[in-house]
């Protein structure tokens, strides 16, 4: 990742200000306008292409979904960007200054499109200098923002949100490598032969028909929870819900290839044939990212299901000829973070090497690697009952400083406080009707039951703001990891054998997917080891920028293949 904004980097907004027409806005190091060019939309990509070959500037953009896509679109690719949507939501609501961003609706997310803007349909609401002064009013706002920070936590948080704006729209315009034969064929080996004209595959109506004989229910429609339950009442199996949890602790023959039925009928709609056809499209997987979409800073998605890809259909993500695949994704990385916020030296020694679960058992606090990983999922999610609430004590022995930071995170929460990431993003308030209630608990004449749900609720709110930091700091690191695996690409020369279908990254090695805490990079078959490396010094990087010489291990498990399968 390019450095953070500062007052020595050329920087210039990007404003629609009416129909077809932009303005290119240059500020000096004080932030005050410098020059204004005025651009119409036809010529923007251009003029962009040049002043990035030429100096690289920071574009101040309202947002990569709508500026940024539109430049991709014309095969125009820029290094550095401030997102003033994406900063206002982490600057709206930050705790790590004394004065937060005000609200602002006009610099609020939009709803997402499954279509790309064009050049012409963006900023309709925007109106000439109007539109110029409101951006420029907002971005210093921001930088008010985040100059009255006490360290640099926030320009980094900043610079990495914006690096996630534009990566995401680079990998919608890229899209991940689909073979839709590979898929046609996992589907009809697992859901049998595709229905000509509607209808069932052919295994699901085996398993169907196979059902309703053991449940002597002919015409029972097994899609219907309510029509499904009163059969298996009638036949003594007295269950609660249709969930796998529960039908597997009966054992009447009808359960297993109900549940065989249940898991093919979740295969075929989330990403069976109707998926196929409409998210792959010339061997390519688009889906539509969300950068920060959810309130702890980990990336959402909007349609096409990118964030739950099925392990059954990995084979069919494939490279181009020509080209392979370089899959990275990290073991454990949340208590990872944990043990390097709390600076937990005793959690940071379980976490040398791939397995901190097997660290964990070592150092004598559990027994299994099973019980491991229950007690640290338990520690980050605040059990408290089972085997998680049973182990999690023991945890606070060995590892008092990681337990100590999550165990204050919850009573925050309890409290009706906020808690911040690493780097600043800050938890929401809870909502008026929590608070309410909370103050009715507090009354000398509290109803028993309202004192009772009150401290439910504090306790729920406990474990979001327990999980929150430990969540949140995790997309932080995955921010930065991906912004320095991009800058890394950006110094690897193109090549001549096309990937026809990647757009402007065509001759490019680059970011195809991101997951949480994996990568898919697609990339020329002679450029795969630098590509791998540059993902491997990267996510050094990432660590070195957020917790500095502390020892904390975030090993990849790192793979160069022509496909995804696991």
């Amino acid at each position: 990742m390019t450095a953070p904004a500062s007052g020595a980097e050329r920087r210039i907004a990007l404003v629609s200000v009416g129909s077809r027409e932009y303005a290119a806005v240059e500020l000096d190091g004080n932030d005050e306008e410098q020059s204004r060019t005025p651009l119409r939309a036809d010529d923007l990509p251009e003029w962009v292409a040049a002043v990035e070959a030429s100096d690289a500037p920071r574009w101040i953009i309202r947002t990569a979904a709508e500026t940024y896509a539109v430049l991709l679109r014309a095969g125009v690719r820029v290094s550095r960007s401030h997102d003033l949507v994406l900063c206002h939501a982490i600057l709206r609501d930050t705790a790590s200054v004394p004065a937060p961003l005000p609200t602002a609706p006009a610099w609020e997310r939009r709803e997402p499109t499954v279509s790309a803007p064009s050049l012409f349909d963006v900023f309709e609401e925007a109106n000439g200098d109007e539109a110029i002064d409101a951006t420029l009013d907002q971005y210093r706002a921001q930088r008010e923002v985040i100059a009255a920070a006490p360290d640099g936590r926030l320009t980094l948080l900043c610079a990495a949100e914006s690096a996630g704006g534009l990566i995401a729209e680079e990998m919608r315009v890229a899209g991940l490598p689909w073979d839709e034969a590979v898929h046609d064929a996992i589907l009809t080996e697992t859901l049998g032969t595709r229905p000509v004209a509607g209808g069932l595959p052919s295994r699901m109506v085996e398993l169907g028909d196979m059902v309703r004989e053991l449940l002597g229910d002919a015409t029972l429609h097994l899609d219907s929870q309510q029509k499904l339950l009163r059969a298996l009442h009638r036949v003594g199996v007295q269950v609660e819900s249709t969930s796998r949890w529960e039908l597997a602790e009966h054992d009447h023959p009808a359960i297993e290839p109900l549940l065989v039925y249940k898991k093919l009928s979740r295969l075929l709609s989330a990403n069976g044939w109707a998926w196929l056809a409409e998210w792959v499209h010339e061997g390519r997987f688009r889906p539509v990212y969300i950068p920060g979409g959810v309130v702890t800073g980990r990336w959402a998605s909007a349609g096409g299901g990118a964030l739950q890809l099925p392990r059954s259909l990995r084979p069919a993500v494939r490279a181009d000829p020509g080209w392979t695949l370089v899959v990275a994704d990290v073991a454990q990385l949340e208590p990872r973070m944990l043990a390097a916020m709390a600076a937990d030296e005793a959690m940071a020694r379980a976490a040398r090497g791939s397995d901190l679960y097997a660290g964990v058992v070592a150092s004598g606090a559990v027994a299994t690697r099973e019980e491991a990983k229950y007690a640290v999922l338990g520690a980050m999610y605040g059990a408290t009952t089972g085997d998680s609430g049973r182990l999690v004590p023991r945890l606070r022995k060995v590892y008092p400083r990681a337990m100590a930071l999550v165990d204050a995170a919850a009573r925050t929460g309890e409290d009706g406080g906020i808690v911040s990431t690493w780097l600043g993003r800050s938890s929401p308030r809870p909502s008026t009707e929590w608070m309410r209630l909370q103050s009715e608990a507090t009354g000398a004449d509290a109803d028993p039951a309202v004192v009772a749900l009150a401290r439910r609720r504090a306790r729920d709110w406990g474990r979001f703001t327990r999980n929150f930091v430990v969540q949140g700091t995790a997309a932080e690191w995955s921010l930065i990891w991906l912004a320095e695996i991009r800058h890394r690409l950006q110094q690897i020369p193109e090549v001549f054998a096309e990937a026809t279908a990647s757009g402007a990254f065509a001759r490019s090695p680059h970011l195809a997917f991101f997951l949480h805490d994996e990568v898919i990079l697609h990339v020329p078959l002679e450029y795969a080891d630098a590509a791998a490396a540059a993902v491997r010094d990267a996510a050094a990087t990432a660590t070195t920028r957020l917790f500095g010489s502390f020892p904390i291990d975030v090993p990849l498990d790192l793979r160069i293949a022509e496909s995804a399968e696991k």
